[in-house]
């Protein structure tokens, strides 16, 4: 809530703007020129703000206007806030007139090898709704995000929230034939060769190789990456053998650039979902793409 009878300290956007630029420029002449103002304007903005501060944001040298401590700690801020604001101005720009845009936080893998190949249905049933992805591989915090919406998997969920299940992750063995050839492996000769890994899920490797009645030995080696774009990209140059859920490997098996060298699966684990606030104000647009995911979503 706001207190109307507290006077205000915030500075105004041309404040700031005649700051920067008479600190960058260094006299309130070359800042009204490059700001298109009069050298009046200029000074009267930098003289308002520090009669409202109660401080000097400025020294004068030389004819030259020098920052104070005061001025070089409000700077700092200042540029940053600017900077964001234009930022903002920008994204808002790139949406287009009139669209209803449906800003989705998605993990990085599950939207190149799953999501945006299909999207492109979405957009020709609902060509007024714009899409804005943004990857995210911590849980979402709606309460102080711009998404209205996750796609990640279904233990990410916070509390608060309505989550539609929409696909399984059933992980598989995968492999470059350059590296295994052709070879079929059983699950306990897998220990013999390289086992990339996945530093956000460590425990991946572990769950696979116990239900398939595989005690590991000592610690499991091999090279570590982020999220499960890089495994497959460290899985296809050889780097060692993955684990993958079968959605992300599938386009390389196809192509040949993978192929699975145990028949063993390991399903149930988890899901991927669409994560929604629960008490969120009625959007038309993600009531639409929550029908379009149903639709696609396995039983």
């Amino acid at each position: 809530m706001i207190r109307q009878n507290r006077p205000s300290y915030t500075p105004t956007v041309q404040e700031l703007r005649a700051l920067l630029y008479s600190a960058d420029l260094g006299t309130a002449s070359a800042a009204a020129e490059a700001l298109s103002l009069t050298q009046g304007a200029v000074s009267r903005s930098i003289r308002t703000l520090e009669e409202r501060l109660g401080v000097r944001l400025f020294h004068r040298e030389r004819q030259r206007l020098v920052l104070s401590d005061a001025g070089r700690a409000l700077v700092r801020d200042a540029r940053d806030i600017l900077d964001r604001i234009e930022s903002s101005a920008r994204m808002v720009m790139a949406f287009g007139g009139g669209e209803d845009v449906l800003r989705l936080a998605v993990l990085p893998t599950f939207a190149t090898s799953w999501l945006i190949p299909r999207l492109a249905g979405f957009s020709r049933r609902h060509p007024g709704i714009g899409i804005d992805l943004a990857e995210a591989l911590a849980p979402v915090d709606f309460d102080d995000s711009p998404f209205d919406a996750a796609l990640q998997r279904v233990e990410m969920a916070r509390p608060g929230t309505r989550v539609l299940p929409i696909c399984p992750e059933n992980l598989i063995v995968v492999a470059s034939p350059a590296l295994i050839g052709n070879t079929t492996l059983p699950p306990a000769e897998l220990l013999n060769w390289p086992l990339i890994q996945q530093s956000t899920r460590p425990e991946l490797w572990s769950d696979w190789l116990a239900a398939a009645g595989v005690e590991p030995f000592g610690q499991l080696r091999g090279p570590r990456f982020q999220h499960f774009g890089m495994v497959i990209a460290a899985a296809r140059a050889g780097m060692g053998v993955a684990l993958l859920p079968d959605i992300f490997a599938a386009e390389a098996l196809a192509e040949g650039t993978l192929r699975q060298p145990c028949p063993q699966v390991l399903t149930g684990g988890s899901s991927y979902a669409l994560i929604r606030p629960a008490q969120a104000q009625a959007q038309r647009s993600l009531d639409l793409f929550s029908e379009w995911l149903q639709e696609l979503a396995e039983p």
